[in-house]
């Protein structure tokens, strides 16, 4: 069988005295994607988070069947994750182009000369920002600042990318696009691990899905399948996901 391209096992996270994250178990299959809903302050970034080694946690993490002893960013890049943050954390003043580039520094770093045509792919995938190539990352849409980020990540050549909040202060339209992007990225190889607060829009792309509530699991199981569960209808896709589940 095929190694899971991530396993957390009993992951917790501290705040402090206050834990944050409590024994959560995840995994993400090659070619799946896996989102994570849930309400405000249930964890998801906090998760996330630590998944990448940006916050210490208690538990294990397992990248392609091999144990992650010391979780830090340069040892999951190294390995083929990338992440897209909440915030984007974009180089405002910089152009389109120049923040892809940053992108491929590590493969540079490493050895390989492939940003030109690793550029040209995200270009392919995201023909707006081939478009905007010249101009600041600061005069972009929220749309196209997400696909930047996006786009970025993508320039180390993820095996595995992590999406955190990408729909957050997008209209409706540009919610459905970028998520379109995920699929087509999946299509392409990349395994997913999508945190959302947007829990319709999520579980209509996923494969499977977890819900999270006050740092633990509450349920797992096929995205298709919590979507038409009654609880997650009732308490996170409202009067619109209980339409959809009665017709």
């Amino acid at each position: 069988m095929t190694q899971p391209v991530l396993e957390l096992k009993h992951l917790s996270v501290c705040h402090g005295v206050v834990e944050a994250v409590h024994a959560v178990n995840l995994v993400v299959h090659p070619g799946e994607i896996v989102t994570v809903i849930g309400p405000n302050g249930a964890g998801k970034s906090t998760l996330l988070s630590a998944a990448m080694g940006l916050l210490p946690s208690k538990g294990e993490l397992w990248l392609n069947g091999s144990l992650i002893r010391h979780p830090s960013v340069h040892a999951l890049v190294v390995c083929g994750v990338g992440l897209v943050p909440e915030r984007r954390e974009l180089f405002g003043e910089m152009s389109v182009e120049d923040n892809l580039l940053l992108g491929g520094f590590s493969r540079w770093r490493s050895g390989l000369r492939d940003q030109a045509e690793c550029r040209d792919e995200v270009f392919a995938i995201f023909p707006r920002l081939h478009e905007r190539r010249t101009q600041m990352a600061s005069t972009l849409s929220g749309g196209e600042r997400q696909m930047l980020a996006v786009g970025r990540a993508l320039m180390a050549k993820p095996k595995l990318l992590m999406l955190d909040e990408p729909s957050l202060g997008l209209a409706p339209s540009l919610v459905r696009e970028v998520l379109q992007v995920v699929v087509r990225l999946r299509e392409r190889g990349v395994s997913i691990l999508l945190v959302e607060q947007n829990a319709r829009a999520a579980l209509a792309v996923a494969d499977r899905a977890y819900v999270l509530e006050m740092g633990s699991v509450a349920l797992s199981g096929k995205a298709s399948e919590l979507a038409s569960d009654p609880r997650i209808i009732e308490t996170y896709l409202g009067i619109g996901g209980r339409k959809a589940a009665a017709a």
